[in-house]
């Protein structure tokens, strides 16, 4: 049922345990009393940071399930996919930030499906590695099956290079060194990814790789009896590439090609293989016949690299790099050889020592810090993109879907951020008010700022109050205009 007034809301979020109530005193005061609509009430949470957008949208809807999952307490979504929907979650014991994945409900009795699920969480939990993402928990709450895991502040490697397309040559063989790792990792203990691609592969903003997704990972007969699997689950594309091969269920050479195909992205920024949704697509022989040759793809690569990637993609199995380990021992000289300055710390294999390699300018300016940014945006899809865009100019990043906390955390002293940059494409004229405001503002006049505005907003372009302290900008942002404006900014 709706709650239909503040005071049943707030003893929804105490049944919930969403909100406890001495939480709410501060919201209570701010409004002046209890006597005041329910949409309001949910708005003063928000500003208040002791509920997101989401959750409130779902508590007024009525909505009493899928707030907690285990002890995940689930903030908002963050991702979907043809099964299962991710979420940014927080543990409500010791606060750390999770990603919870739930299985779709029509899913839940398809008992394959099911299965598959189960599958993944289990094998997850017994992986643990720097490059492979860190299950925490599986379980089943209201019905419905769901998998909790760290969260990595980042993106995948598909949105990485759509955004700024072919990765540099040191940082990128800092990657495929990563993945080859976690890879040779979990091969080493009997168990096939199985569905490697760049959607499954996660770049925090630190620069770390992580492999993610072992929905149809399985074990080989040399593995443990935790991870042993019999009629193992595989793509339409590794099945593909299996019969072109002449073999059946050749996992780990697959594996090594598919990674290949992630190599082959992240130094050329083109996808090695036609994307499609199609089956008869992703079937057919000349998809992986047809594959243009790195080399003509960047000519600018050395030969080595392309050697390398290339075998890693050879159709002939017996051809092709046997083991994750070859492809490490083959990677680690190129890593060295291609790193131009700096340092950077690539997690070696097996032992899990540090090999520190020199590192290439690309990387040492993505680590450096310049300052801090405030980015008021209540798009959690637009968060993640354009904190990564900010992170590789070398800002820190701090998020917030509220732009009234973001004043006043600016407004404070010290200031909580360097600048404040506003998204007119979620606040619309709000945004550009608060904008506009700044400059009169003796709290925030000094604070620089910038306002983001879509192409389809050129009227709030025309509302803009810009001065030398107060830009506005139109996306897309181009890299270079974006780091000059913002060192003239901040200095």
């Amino acid at each position: 049922m709706k709650p239909s007034t503040a005071d049943e809301l707030a003893h929804r979020l105490e049944q919930l345990d969403l909100v406890p109530a001495a939480h709410m005193d501060a919201v209570w005061s701010e409004l002046g009393g209890r006597n005041v609509p329910v949409q309001d009430f949910g708005a003063a949470l928000v500003r208040h940071e002791r509920l997101t957008g989401y959750q409130v949208d779902r508590l007024l809807r009525g909505e009493v399930d899928g707030f907690f999952y285990g002890r995940a307490k689930i903030l908002y979504q963050v991702g979907a996919g043809s099964f299962s929907r991710v979420y940014r979650a927080i543990h409500a014991d010791n606060g750390r930030i999770l990603a919870v994945k739930v299985l779709r409900s029509r899913y839940s009795s398809d008992p394959e499906k099911c299965q598959s699920f189960q599958r993944e969480g289990e094998i997850g939990r017994l992986l643990r590695h720097p490059n492979i993402v860190a299950i925490e928990d599986v379980g089943r709450e209201y019905n419905s099956s769901y998998i909790t895991m760290e969260f990595v502040e980042g993106q995948t490697l598909r949105e990485l290079v759509r955004v700024r397309g072919a990765i540099d040559l040191s940082r990128a063989l800092v990657i495929i060194m990563q993945l080859v790792e976690g890879l040779e990792y979990a091969h080493r203990l009997g168990v096939t990814h199985r569905d490697i691609k760049a959607s499954n592969v996660l770049i925090s903003f630190s620069g770390q790789a992580k492999l993610v997704d072992f929905g149809l990972a399985g074990g080989d007969t040399t593995a443990s009896k935790a991870l042993r699997r019999t009629g193992q689950p595989r793509t339409v594309d590794y099945a593909a590439l299996e019969s072109i091969g002449k073999v059946k269920d050749d996992s780990v050479r697959s594996d090594i090609y598919f990674l290949g195909t992630v190599a082959y992205l992240a130094l050329c920024g083109v996808s090695a293989l036609t994307e499609s949704r199609d089956r008869a697509v992703r079937t057919d022989p000349r998809r992986f016949t047809g594959v243009e040759p790195l080399a003509w793809r960047a000519p600018e690569l050395p030969r080595d690299v392309v050697d390398l990637v290339m075998r890693m993609m050879h159709l002939n199995p017996e051809e092709r790099w046997q083991t994750a380990m070859e492809v490490r021992r083959a990677l680690e000289p190129l890593v060295a050889k291609y790193a131009t300055a700096g340092e950077v710390s690539v997690a070696a294999s097996a032992n899990g020592a540090a090999l520190k390699k020199k590192a290439g300018k690309a990387v040492a300016a993505h680590a450096a810090v310049k300052g801090t940014l405030m980015l008021a945006e209540a798009s959690p899809t637009e968060q993640t993109e354009l904190r990564g865009f900010f992170k590789t100019l070398g800002y820190k990043v701090l998020l917030t879907e509220n732009l009234q906390r973001a004043l006043e955390r600016c407004s404070a002293s010290p200031p909580a951020a360097d600048c404040l940059v506003i998204s007119g494409a979620s606040f619309g004229e709000t945004g550009v008010d608060a904008f506009n405001t700044m400059a009169d503002d003796p709290f925030l006049r000094n604070i620089p700022a910038v306002l983001l505005l879509d192409p389809s907003q050129p009227e709030l372009a025309g509302l803009a109050k810009v001065d030398d302290r107060r830009k506005a900008v139109t996306v897309p942002l181009q890299t270079a205009a974006m780091s000059d404006m913002l060192t003239t900014l901040i200095g």
